[in-house]
């Protein structure tokens, strides 16, 4: 089913993109924009803008950028379908739906396909678990024997795969899935002589994407069986990147927000556990080690992080990289330890609901705090030596957060807990600061010679192509046609108006630009305003991300600035006629350039005595042309 013409521009008139994008990150209010850190990439300065004016926000850490429906697909990790129900949903806007037609349903894609197909899996582990004699008898008596709850397995869509070579497949295939599709998904695997299911006798955990949707699966098997492993996932698909994501996201992303903390711990249970103990902002990195990728998806959330260790002294040093990387992401993070023999999904079964959040409350430890316990075996070995070296860890650990101000909190706590003078530890810090930053200056480095080399080969590439237009001559007129189209150029016509009468007999070298320059005129010749949203969609990509990078966002004098240190500035809108007349002149300088070396070429190649004086001609015209433009840029030329 697709959703109708009618619903999809109801949507689009009540979407506030401030208040859309507001319900992830925080905004500023910075002039007639605002401004928040980037939700996608780990940065400590802000550029990520999101314009209400235009309806548009651009991130220019990361590239990205779009309307409303395109920051929710990209934030949340779903499609425009599904991100205009979201919208939907949260405007209170009944989605009516057409029916596909028999090319549209050809035309799915991969990715759609996969995803249909792991739903059907995850529907059918779930009737397995709850209507096969099979799995009631092993699935479902395992996870009540765990203390599960009917809701609690209903909420997480558990489920159980038969003990059987093609359980799952032969139902698939049946209702029409193909091999190959199967296959791509990680639910069957194929040998030389055999296909079969990748699933048999375990308790299925689905994993869901931020949206909801099923996108893999964890595995238990609950045999005694010392060959098999004890979990098997699903491998790395089209739409499953386990770094990517973190199980239980979908099911604990509001309540994250809502808390403004998020319990990080180990495995699949230790999130249903806690799930019904109460607890419900808690996600697991699923066994794996935790990610840069996980913690954004994390940080888009919340900036609290509580890790939930079990009391193996050793499993939690070998932990302490991801630690490290929470402070690098400018995250606060925070720690508990259970009893020894204990983890969260045991501990929190022992006890009531509000003696085990009561104990989550009183045991979370600061970084500092955790980390020289457990090197210290807390506070039994300080000798001289073993104090050293915890604390050189401790301000390594230190050194990484982005924030000066919480840099000095933190020396000042350390020195306190080890009883060591804080000018010592500044001087340690500012050490493997001074250090880590002649690193990032060699890398900058060598990244900037890479820079050069790659732009003095283009360069040599354009003087080899004497006729070539610089894309920055025609890139600049379409800015002005997307920002100002609608700004009055004199009491006559519009800026729009007067570039599409400038330029009507000129082709843009850039096919893109030209396709966008050519459907800004439709609309300009139609008599419509042209608004930046006319070129942004899911239809045409390449379009989109230009004109999102052509509007004027970023760089603009804020409020007060002027005053503040009496430094008068100007800005092409101040003149807008001026501008755009100039741009255009640009242009047609380039045009004319182009076209003497054109004539000088057919000059060369001349051998007929009227034609060559022809050219002359033409080519004597074309350079007074070339002066004349040159001089009214005021463009000084050394001759």
């Amino acid at each position: 089913m697709a959703i109708s013409d009618s619903t999809i521009q109801e949507i689009k008139n009540r979407i506030d993109i401030v208040e859309v994008i507001s319900d992830f990150v925080s905004l500023k209010k910075v002039g007639s924009n605002y401004r928040a850190l980037s939700p996608f990439t780990n940065e400590k300065s802000p550029s990520f803008y999101v314009s209400p004016s235009k309806d548009i926000f651009k991130c220019f850490s990361s590239g990205k950028g779009g309307d409303a429906i395109a920051f929710v697909m990209e934030v949340e990790g779903i499609n425009y379908i599904e991100a205009l129900k979201y919208l939907a949903n949260k405007y209170g806007i009944e989605v009516q739906e057409e029916e596909q037609t028999d090319e549209q349903i050809t035309a799915q894609n991969e990715r759609d396909s996969l995803f249909i197909a792991l739903k059907f899996a995850g529907e059918f582990f779930q009737d397995v678990l709850w209507n096969h004699s099979e799995g009631k008898s092993i699935g479902l008596s395992y996870f009540k024997e765990r203390g599960f709850s009917e809701a609690t397995i209903k909420k997480f869509d558990l489920g159980y795969s038969l003990d059987a070579w093609d359980g799952l497949m032969k139902p698939a295939l049946e209702k029409g899935y193909s091999e190959e599709i199967l296959e791509k998904a990680g639910l069957i695997l194929k040998s030389e002589n055999k296909t079969y299911d990748r699933f048999r006798g375990r308790v299925m955990f689905p994993i869901h994407n931020v949206g909801g949707k099923v996108i893999a699966f964890g595995a238990r098997t609950l045999r005694k069986d010392k060959k098999q492993p004890k979990y098997i996932n699903s491998p790395e698909t089209g739409v499953y990147h386990k770094s990517d994501i973190v199980y239980g996201i979908h099911q604990a992303r509001q309540a994250i927000r809502n808390e403004d903390l998020c319990y990080l711990v180990e495995g699949y249970t230790d999130v249903i556990s806690m799930h019904q103990s109460g607890v419900q902002n808690v996600v697991s990195s699923s066994g794996t080690s935790l990610t840069k990728e996980q913690i954004r998806l994390i940080g888009r959330y919340t900036k609290n992080i509580t890790v939930l260790y079990d009391g193996d002294a050793a499993g939690i040093k070998a932990s302490f990289r991801g630690i490290d990387l929470i402070l690098e992401h400018d995250l606060d993070v925070h720690a508990v330890v259970f009893p020894e023999g204990e983890d969260p999904d045991s501990f929190s079964r022992s006890m009531s609901s509000e003696a085990f959040q009561q104990f989550l409350k009183d045991n979370a430890q600061d970084f500092i705090t955790f980390k020289t316990n457990i090197l210290t075996e807390g506070g039994k070995n300080i000798d001289p030596v073993k104090k050293v070296a915890v604390i050189r860890d401790v301000v390594e650990s230190i050194s990484l957060i982005p924030d000066g101000i919480k840099r000095s909190v933190y020396i000042k706590s350390c020195a306190d807990l080890l009883e060591i003078d804080e000018q010592v530890l500044i001087s340690e810090l500012n050490k493997i600061l001074i250090k880590n930053r002649k690193k990032d200056k060699q890398h900058d480095e060598r990244e900037s010679a890479v820079d050069e080399q790659l732009a003095n080969s283009l360069q040599a590439k354009h003087e080899e192509q004497p006729g070539y237009t610089p894309f920055y001559v025609e890139r600049e007129c379409l800015r002005m046609v997307i920002n100002y189209a609608n700004e009055p150029f004199d009491e006559h016509q519009k800026i729009g108006e007067f570039i599409l009468n400038e330029t009507v007999d000129l082709k843009f070298d850039d096919p893109l630009i030209n396709e966008t320059i050519s459907k800004a005129s439709e609309f300009i010749r139609a008599g419509k305003k042209v608004e930046p949203d006319m070129f942004i969609g899911p239809d045409h990509p390449k379009m989109s991300q230009l004109v999102i990078d052509l509007l004027d966002m970023k760089y603009f004098i804020s409020d007060g600035w002027e005053e503040l240190h009496k430094i008068s500035t100007s800005h092409e809108k101040e003149d807008l006629p001026k501008a755009t007349y100039k741009v255009i002149l640009r242009l047609k300088r380039k045009k004319i350039e182009e076209m003497i070396h054109h004539n000088e070429e057919l000059l060369k190649k001349s051998s007929i005595a009227n034609e060559q004086d022809e050219l002359l001609l033409m080519i004597k015209h074309l350079k007074t042309l070339f002066d004349q433009v040159t001089t009214e840029l005021g463009i000084v030329v050394s001759k």
